[in-house]
Parts: C-alpha cells; sequence; structure tokens
C-alpha cells in the first residue's frame, strides 16, 4: 500500500495523467455506463486531438470520450444532459460565453451532474480574422462569463477548444501560457451539417470511429438532430464494445454548486434562475446555428474545418427544427418541444 502512494505522489509530480474507475450505474443496470475517470495535468498536455496534432488522449482501444461545444441551449441540452444521465456517461462541455450568461442555471446543471466544463470564446468568431488582442479578449471573455455562471473558478476547468479549430502557432503560445489544455477532437460528426438526420450523424459518428479505434468525439448540444442522435449513437457505442472515458483536470474541484436565485414568489420564497439574459444567447445562436465549411487537410497548422458563421432567420430556425407559422418543435421520445419563434428572431 505504501509503494502504492509513493507511485501515485510520484506520477502526480510528474504531470503524468491518473486513471480510477468510474462509479456503477445504480439506476439502469444495461446502461452503456462510464468505464473510467481520466485525470489530466495541463503541464501534461497542451496541444489534443489529431483533427488537428500529433498527440491525443492517452486512450485504449474502444475507448471513446465525448464532448459538446457551442452551448447551453435549452431544451437541448438539457435533453441531452438527460440521454447521459439515463446512460450514466459522462461527457465534457465546452461553452460559449455569452451562452452561458443567458442561461448559467443549464451550465449549472451540467456541472452538478458531473460532467466537466471547459470553454470555447466568449461569441465564437473566426479567431483567424482577428487580431491577437480581441483573440484574448474572447478567451479571457469566455471565462470570465462561465465562470460567473458557475459561481465557482473552481468548477471551471482549463480547458479550451477554439472555435470552428481556426487556430495559429500565435493563438496557441497565447493559451498555453494561460495554462490550458487546447482541444481539437478525433472523430468529427459533423452534426451541425443542415440537411443531417440524427440516423447520419450515427452512421457517420460510427464509421469515422470504427476507423480509429478510439478517440474524442465531437458533438454540438444545440441541435435538435444532435440530441435526437445522441441515444442512437450512445446504443451502438455499446453494441460495438466502445467505453466511455470521463476527463477531468487535476486538483480539486467542488462537490456541486447551488442553483442561482434571481427572484421569488408572492411568499417570498427563492425561484431558480431559468434565464438571465437571453437577449445575448439569442445572438450567440443567431451567428453559428447556419456553420459554412471549408475543408482542409488536418495538420499541425491547417484546421480540418472552420466555421464562417452567416445564415437568415428561416437558416436558424431549419437548425433548430420543423418549421411552420406558429412553432418549431420535435419529439424526444413522448415528449414535444415547441419553442416559439418570437425566441428565434
Amino acid at each position: 500500500m505504501l509503494r502504492f502512494t509513493i507511485a501515485l505522489f510520484v506520477c502526480t509530480l510528474a504531470g503524468a495523467s491518473i486513471s480510477a474507475a468510474a462509479e456503477t450505474c445504480s439506476t439502469n443496470p444495461d446502461a452503456l455506463g462510464t468505464s473510467r475517470v481520466l485525470t489530466i495535468n495541463p503541464g501534461e498536455f497542451s496541444l489534443l486531438g489529431t483533427m488537428q496534432y500529433k498527440q491525443t488522449l492517452p486512450l485504449k482501444d474502444h475507448e471513446v470520450v465525448l464532448t459538446f461545444d457551442d452551448g447551453p441551449l435549452p431544451p437541448f441540452t438539457d435533453i441531452i444532459l438527460g440521454t447521459l444521465a439515463s446512460q450514466c456517461v459522462k461527457a465534457t462541455y465546452f461553452l460559449v460565453g455569452e451562452m452561458a450568461r443567458a442561461y448559467p442555471s443549464v451550465v449549472r446543471r451540467i456541472y452538478n451532474e458531473g460532467h466537466t466544463i471547459g470553454t470555447h470564446s466568449e461569441h465564437h468568431p473566426n479567431f483567424q480574422r482577428l487580431s491577437m488582442q480581441r483573440v484574448e479578449r474572447e478567451v479571457d471573455g469566455g471565462i470570465n462569463s462561465v465562470t460567473a455562471a458557475l459561481d465557482d473558478a473552481k468548477a471551471l476547468s482549463p480547458f479550451f477548444r477554439v472555435p470552428g479549430f481556426g487556430s495559429t502557432n500565435a493563438i496557441e503560445r497565447f493559451l498555453e501560457g494561460k495554462h490550458l489544455v487546447i482541444w481539437s477532437a478525433d472523430v468529427d460528426t459533423d452534426d451541425w451539417w443542415r440537411r443531417s438526420t440524427p440516423e447520419a450523424i450515427v452512421q457517420r459518428a460510427m464509421q469515422r470511429l470504427n476507423a480509429r479505434g478510439s478517440g474524442i468525439i465531437l458533438m454540438h448540444d444545440i441541435h435538435n438532430k444532435t440530441a435526437m442522435a445522441l441515444p442512437i449513437l450512445l446504443k451502438e457505442l455499446k453494441a460495438n464494445g466502445y467505453n466511455v472515458v470521463h476527463v477531468v483536470a487535476a486538483g480539486e474541484r467542488p462537490t456541486s454548486i447551488p442553483e442561482p436565485i434571481v427572484s421569488s414568489t408572492s411568499d417570498g420564497k427563492p425561484l431558480p434562475a431559468e434565464f438571465t439574459d437571453t437577449s445575448s444567447g439569442k445572438h450567440a445562436l443567431a451567428t453559428r446555428q447556419n456553420h459554412r465549411i471549408k475543408k482542409h487537410s488536418p495538420s499541425r497548422h491547417h484546421p480540418a474545418h472552420w466555421y464562417y458563421p452567416s445564415g437568415s432567420n428561416v437558416d436558424r430556425m431549419s437548425a433548430l427544427g420543423s418549421i411552420n407559422d406558429h412553432e418549431t418543435h420535435f419529439t424526444e421520445g413522448s415528449l414535444v418541444i415547441r419553442i416559439a419563434p418570437t425566441f428565434l428572431s
């Protein structure tokens, strides 16, 4: 026992990653579950994901890490969280600052349900079109907004994903100087493609994953089709013998964070915050729902894809679901989600 303790202490000092078995899924014995927890030190890894870099996480064959970008955005983030909980699966979220400010209660739900939270800039711009001064403001702004939503700096992991993978040497040096682990991905589901169906997303993800055998999977929790694809994907992962790994940063983290309180009922009882600044959420959604893509061969300096935000209100509404004159809606099991068009304006 003493020998193990000393070895563990030495590994920690050296910045080596440490893995531990995850808890069993008592609520669903047939669940996919989370096979282990991988703790990494920012001093050990700085660039992750073979879509851009040579190094990725030290995963075994048939191990995957699930990641979600661009949120939070109700109701899709909530549906995805429910799906993950039903399968006892933990993921890593890269949140956009202005979305976190708009939906702080969802940010706290993500954390309190055991997921890892990193950041994805303040407004999700194309970094390669910005001056370094503006890039720095985007990075710091995103960190500050997500920290404010969490109300506890220790709850935020030092993980960052550059919007659209639009990185440069200068950007990477800046991020490394802030002791951030820069995440790319190994498997892109391309779930944002406008005409993708949930089935196509799953088929594409499994085909690319099977070709690699393991890796970091990239998805976005702002799309209804992703919310609908996730239960199918988790089922396919289990059927094909894949195990989910939960990645956490070294260091102490709070067990949970209280719900944000912004108002009270007539009898004086506090109400948890649902939305605080939905205007920023609308703006963020408007700039990202319809991505245009420019393909490059993955390499150290050329990202696998860059996002170019654009699109009309119709484009954005189409990204959220089927449209009629009165509402946007889709069905998840027996639950029908309806969103008034005014939310999308």
